[in-house]
């Protein structure tokens, strides 16, 4: 199997590649191209695994001559290419003409439904290609998929993310991933699935308090922008099953949660915005951007030794056999050596895991979300592997 993976010396491409090289891996693989626009990046990544496999691809994705180059001849293309670059749908396009399947970590949701929309073109074709197969979106949906298995009528379904840190409070902000996308959950209104149709919220709403295990303790979750809601409510075997509700919602450490709160108040949040400064039109994101990572690189010895606890959740309302019945499904993902040099270890595992489940059993062809494409059954235990604990409650 050849895997192609642009943006493959990022922070989420490297750690898929990681995963990849380890002995979890299922499929036989001959052949991991990386693709980036930083060869010094791909080159240190390379020297630090030595992988006989990886191979280092210049890509330039707006040059499609060689982002063809980069797709033509691999099993899968695994797209790791920020989707606040804005190039998804052009990678996903080239996927497509060089009849390679294709997988992206889907992000916010920006392209989600315009990759659906899709899917009898796709099926035609014979091709297949999965939208958001990270943690969230990704291993998310799946989870929703085995709590809606487990009903027969489905009132709600409501889906959650926490993670907090363990240790010494750090004075330094230390971004969980893309600062773009931290402030687009924090700063751009919401698609979520109320009262049976899918209606746009305001940031930051529908506040919800719940008391969880240590570490995470009493959180505050707040409505988010993403795929999930997207998809979920409308997948065959749940929207036939009478959903009226689904949500997503987004609760972090609260030490940062105060911190990107502030930053959106100031006026971080407005993305595309520029402003005018000694003459020069500058984006205050990227300005923040630098300031973080230069605070980051300056104050590195500040930072104290944490430990990342998430917990990944979906409860479902509803009735099995006429009987009202409640479904609980987690996934806790808690420190484990396993997860060395991995910035996010569950969001890179798990885009392992899709892509390697959809080269091991014959492919679906069409465009899906994760929870119409994979079965708890066959994707649980490969989350088990990699040390994530899954508890299911059935009330």
């Amino acid at each position: 199997m050849i895997i192609t993976i642009p943006g493959g010396a990022g922070f989420m491409g490297a750690g898929i590649v990681r995963d990849l090289i380890s002995d979890r891996a299922i499929i036989d693989i001959k052949k991991i191209r990386i693709c980036d626009t930083s060869r010094s990046r791909m080159e240190a990544l390379v020297a630090e695994l030595g992988d006989a496999r990886l191979e280092i691809f210049d890509l330039d994705v707006t040059d499609p001559a060689r982002l063809a180059a980069a797709i033509t001849g691999a099993d899968i293309c695994m797209n790791c290419v920020p989707t606040l670059a804005g190039y998804q749908m052009v990678i996903f396009e080239a996927a497509f003409a060089a009849r390679v399947p294709y997988v992206d970590l889907g992000g916010l949701g920006i392209y989600t439904v315009k990759q659906i929309a899709e899917h009898e073109r796709f099926k035609a074709a014979g091709m297949t290609a999965v939208t958001g197969v990270g943690a969230d979106p990704g291993m998310s949906n799946v989870i929703c998929r085995a709590v809606a298995d487990e009903l027969d009528e489905i009132d709600r379904i409501n889906l959650y993310w926490a993670a907090e840190l363990v240790g010494d409070e750090n004075p330094v902000l230390v971004p969980p991933y893309s600062i773009s996308t931290v402030l687009a959950e924090y700063a751009h209104p919401s698609t979520q699935f109320l009262d049976g149709r899918h209606m746009i919220c305001d940031p930051m709403t529908g506040v919800e308090v719940l008391d969880l295990p240590e570490p995470w303790g009493r959180c505050e979750f707040m409505y988010s922008p993403h795929s999930e809601q997207l998809t979920v409510p409308l997948a065959d075997g749940i929207a036939e099953k009478g959903i009226r509700e689904f949500t997503w919602k987004l609760h972090l450490p609260h030490r940062e949660h105060e911190a990107w709160v502030g930053l959106v108040k100031a006026g971080f949040g407005d993305l595309d915005a520029t402003v005018e400064v000694g003459g020069v039109q500058v984006k205050p994101l990227d300005v923040l951007s630098k300031v973080i990572q230069r605070n980051i690189e300056k104050n590195g010895h500040r930072i104290p030794e944490q430990q990342s606890h998430e917990i990944h959740f979906a409860i479902g309302h509803g009735r099995k056999d006429g009987l009202p019945r409640t479904v609980r499904c987690d996934v806790i993902v808690t420190p484990d050596p396993m997860y060395d040099g991995f910035v996010d270890a569950c969001t890179s595992m798990n885009a392992s895991i899709a892509a390697q489940l959809i080269l091991k059993y014959p492919k679906k062809p069409g465009v899906y979300a994760p929870e119409g494409y994979f079965d708890a059954a066959t994707y649980f235990p490969e989350l088990e592997k990699r040390k994530f604990r899954i508890i299911k409650t059935i009330k």
